[in-house]
C-alpha cells in the first residue's frame, strides 16, 4: 500500500518599501536646497555650467543634458504669448 501526501507551502515575499531617496547634496557633503528664485536658479545653471568636467558630474553628463533640455521645452512651453500692440484706431 502506498500513501500519497500532498502538501502546499505558501511563500510570502517580504514587503520592502522603496529605498527612501538619497538627500541631494552639494559636493562638499553639504545639504543642497533648491534655488528660491530665478535669480538663484539663474546662478546654480552658471555653476552647473561652469562645472561640466567635475569627476562626480562628468560621467552623468548626457542624463543632465537630457534633464535640462527638457526643462526647457518645458518653460518655453508655459511661456505666454508675446504681447502684441494694440492697433491704433485713429
Amino acid at each position: 500500500m502506498r500513501e500519497v501526501v500532498q502538501c502546499t507551502v505558501v511563500l510570502q515575499e517580504a514587503a520592502q518599501a522603496p529605498p527612501a531617496p538619497r538627500q541631494a547634496q552639494w559636493l562638499s557633503g553639504q545639504p543642497y536646497t533648491l534655488p528660491e528664485d530665478a535669480v538663484e536658479w539663474v546662478e546654480a545653471l552658471a555653476a552647473l555650467r561652469r562645472e561640466v568636467t567635475h569627476p562626480q558630474i562628468y560621467p552623468f553628463r548626457e542624463q543632465v543634458a537630457r534633464a535640462c533640455e527638457r526643462t526647457a521645452l518645458a518653460l518655453r512651453a508655459g511661456a505666454p504669448e508675446p504681447r502684441q500692440p494694440e492697433p491704433d484706431d485713429s
